[in-house]
């Protein structure tokens, strides 16, 4: 027998058998990696996963306490994206992201036009209980014209008021005025004209003495004190009575300076101011015409019968009425008649001037 060849077979079976443990080797090493990138995926997924919850959570649960009040206003075609991300803006929330998330959560919340006072540092729970409850910041404003009666209707129309009860606090509250008169309480003609914000479970005092600094402010502006009333023979709170006849009896900024020197003549001249205005008011109502039988009303107010002013303001005056009050034009006016359909008036020294003046405006179709 030939030794190469018997031995030549069981070296290749050596060979092989090599081969094949090197291959088993290949694979199990190959499954052993593919089983570690696997495993470090998973655990990425998870470690993300785990992150985004987490960064949910924080989001939609933020530490601490509620911070301090925001406006947030809601306009006609805002969309529910542009909301959130003024509610991030203003510190409401903390991801406009996080809250459009929450959504597909939840559902959209029911996003009303209107106001809406959020607080920093809320959690979505109460952005959306909020937006389920409606707008809760209410506006009124106070009109040159106006009167604490109309005021009082404005306010009760917000929910948790009531006008008798705003009525009545002005009164209780008139002390909080450095404007007001002991003798006669009430903040008739003494909160200043403009819009206010009416916040969740704010009380009238606090409404009120908004009105009150508002109006402070605006008689400052207008150099309105003591030593200015004084100079024209006044009080302060006569110069408001003055002011507010003026803004009724006026209409329109061109004539109110005329009309504040009519009315000075006619209290120098101890001659009835004769304004329908006064009447009017004593009879709750804001403009129309005074009847004969209006005219014979024994009231304070009527100053057809009375010389002198009324007792209080009738209105509150806008700044324009209370600097026409403060420095009106030279003139020996003691009348004054609308004479055109925009409102002009005309103003004479001499009741046969202003029974022409009367003819003129009848002419022109001015009742």
């Amino acid at each position: 027998m030939d030794r190469s060849t018997v031995n030549s077979e069981p070296a290749a079976n050596v060979s092989e058998a090599a081969d094949d443990g090197n291959e088993n080797e290949d694979s199990s090493a190959r499954v052993g990696i593919a089983l570690i990138l696997w495993g470090a995926l998973l655990a990425v997924v998870v470690l993300c996963a785990a992150g985004s919850f987490i960064w949910y959570w924080l989001e939609s649960h933020p530490i601490g306490h509620q911070g301090s009040s925001v406006l947030i206003r809601v306009n006609e075609g805002e969309s529910a994206d542009q909301v959130y991300s003024s509610l991030a803006a203003h510190g409401v929330i903390s991801s406009a992201l996080a809250f459009r998330i929450s959504d597909l959560i939840h559902g959209d919340p029911l996003i009303r036009l209107g106001a809406y006072d959020f607080k920093k540092n809320s959690s979505f729970a109460e952005v959306r209980s909020l937006f389920q409850s409606g707008p809760n910041i209410f506006f009124v404003t106070v009109y040159p014209g106006f009167t604490v009666a109309e005021v009082a209707a404005e306010v009760g129309k917000v929910p948790g008021h009531s006008e008798t009860a705003f009525i009545a606090d002005s009164k209780r509250y008139a002390s909080l005025s450095p404007f007001s008169n002991p003798g006669t309480p009430g903040l008739e003609g003494l909160l200043g004209t403009g819009s206010y914000e009416i916040y969740p479970n704010e009380s009238n005092k606090a409404i009120l003495g908004q009105m009150i600094n508002r109006f402070d402010q605006i008689a400052a502006k207008a150099g309105l004190n003591q030593a200015a009333a004084a100079k024209l023979h006044m009080t302060p709170y006569q110069i408001v009575t003055v002011s507010s006849i003026v803004q009724k009896e006026g209409y329109i900024p061109a004539n109110m300076g005329p009309v504040a020197r009519v009315i000075y003549n006619r209290l120098a001249s101890g001659t009835p101011l004769q304004m329908d205005s006064t009447v009017l008011y004593s009879l709750g109502q804001d403009g129309g015409t005074v009847t004969k039988a209006d005219l014979k009303l024994n009231t304070p107010y009527n100053t057809y019968l009375h010389a002198g002013l009324p007792p209080t303001p009738i209105c509150f005056p806008s700044p324009t009425a209370i600097s026409a009050a403060l420095s009106p034009p030279s003139g020996k006016w003691m009348f004054f008649e609308v004479v055109d359909k925009n409102g002009t008036e005309a103003f004479s020294d001499t009741f046969a001037q202003q029974l022409a003046n009367e003819k003129l405006a009848q002419a022109r179709g001015i009742p």
